[in-house]
């Protein structure tokens, strides 16, 4: 079954206590933990599923990593883990160094249908990187763009894979 972590409003700790300090219902932190789910949803993210969180930093959206976390039913590995990873969130953005060889990186420990989540500060945002570098970096690093969602009000993802070819190759 799914482990679900519901949050209310301002409390500290399992609490159920808004921000005026009265103990709440549960009805708005229901609706985000839904909202949540979606996210986690459009990643492709399914109960058990290891996931790697490359390029970590404040600027992430915390409730895109949660959710994920809640759908996967465990904590997010980091960029040192030497485990056979089933999806990568790569939160990337503009100065961040070259996409290829950021790419190339997190190939390494993917699954045969493993797959990669470019995540870039949506336009206007700072940090902003062109759908086009995404576009080019992937068949550099022997990947396919399959997909783009938005993952939150800052954040878009590209969806990457190896083509199947590559996979079976592996």
């Amino acid at each position: 079954m799914f482990g679900f972590r519901i949050r209310y409003g301002c409390g500290e700790g399992s609490e159920p206590v808004g921000c005026d300090g009265k103990r709440g219902t549960g009805v708005a932190a229901a609706e985000d933990a839904g909202r949540g789910s979606d996210i986690a949803g459009k990643l492709g993210v399914e109960p058990g599923m290891v996931v790697q969180e490359v390029g970590w930093d404040t600027d992430v959206d915390e409730s895109v990593r949660d959710a994920v976390e809640e759908r996967c039913g465990d904590e997010l590995l980091d960029e040192d883990a030497d485990e056979v990873i089933d999806l990568v969130l790569l939160w990337w953005r503009e100065g961040d160094g070259d996409l290829v060889d950021a790419l190339i990186n997190a190939i390494g420990p993917l699954a045969d249908n493993g797959v990669i989540w470019v995540l870039t500060p949506k336009t206007g945002r700072t940090g902003h990187v062109e759908p086009s570098e995404i576009a080019e970096a992937a068949p550099t690093a022997g990947l396919s763009q399959t997909s783009n969602v938005s993952v939150g009000d800052s954040w878009a993802g590209a969806r990457l894979v190896a083509p199947r070819a590559a996979r079976s190759r592996r």
